[in-house]
């Protein structure tokens, strides 16, 4: 039976790619909020292999555009099967730079969003008793990194947030779980110049940075399991062991 699948930030990088692994079995309604172009091109490419997906305009950090977003996904389909909290930005600076906007810029995009977005879809979901939430953390939410504080500090509210919520939806038969991707080959390392790049690959067992397809593989497996929750799984290349 195909699944509900909303995918936040989905126009780009991680995202693009969940939206094109799974949208040929399932019914998959594709986020965007400033990428306007790129959102119509994906829906377009799926188009041209006759999968049809949807793709919803929503700031997933504000309130009142989730809640009209969520609204008009279970008016048309009746329930969110799947949510995959993925959207989100970096941010590179000195600690002691970052002012206070900077700061509440990444928390809003990347754990304010992940709050607002499942707190809608649980209203669906815990009636039902039924649902899956893959929440997109990073390695640098376990380890932390220089230069990157306040997306290291999301990151880690995320796997905070996973495991707790975890606990608290079990008995409901909602499962949480989050990826921590290592260096993934997207436009978010585009900060880095190809020496930075191969010095990162010299310190990953695997010896290369990862592709967003291995991201959607454990996406698709986490679909099939039932007996997953509270876990962050981490897919790096042996980055971080």
């Amino acid at each position: 039976m195909k699944k509900v699948i909303l995918v936040t930030g989905a126009s780009r990088g991680i995202g693009n790619n969940i939206v094109r692994s799974l949208a040929n079995n399932n019914i998959v309604i594709a986020n965007y909020n400033k990428s306007v172009e790129q959102a119509i091109k994906l829906k377009e490419d799926m188009q041209e292999k006759q999968v049809d997906i949807d793709i919803i305009k929503a700031d997933v950090s504000n309130r009142e555009e989730v809640n009209s977003m969520v609204s008009t996904i279970i008016e048309k389909y009746g329930k969110i099967d799947v949510l995959i909290n993925n959207a989100g930005i970096s941010q590179y600076k000195l600690f002691t730079d970052i002012s206070d906007e900077d700061w509440d810029i990444v928390m809003n995009n990347n754990l304010k969003s992940v709050f607002i977005t499942t707190q809608e879809v649980l209203k669906s979901m815990i009636p039902r008793k039924e649902g899956l939430i893959i929440n997109i953390s990073s390695v640098w939410g376990v380890t932390g990194a220089a230069m990157e504080v306040a997306y290291s500090t999301s990151k880690a509210g995320i796997i905070g947030l996973t495991k707790s919520l975890a606990k608290e939806l079990g008995p409901s038969n909602i499962r949480v779980n989050a990826i921590a991707p290592g260096i993934i080959n997207t436009e978010m390392n585009n900060k880095f110049s190809k020496e930075e790049i191969d010095n990162i690959k010299e310190e990953i067992p695997l010896e290369r940075i990862g592709e967003p397809g291995e991201i959607s593989k454990c996406i698709k497996w986490l679909m099939e399991d039932n007996y997953t929750t509270g876990q962050v799984i981490s897919i790096n290349g042996g980055w971080n062991i």
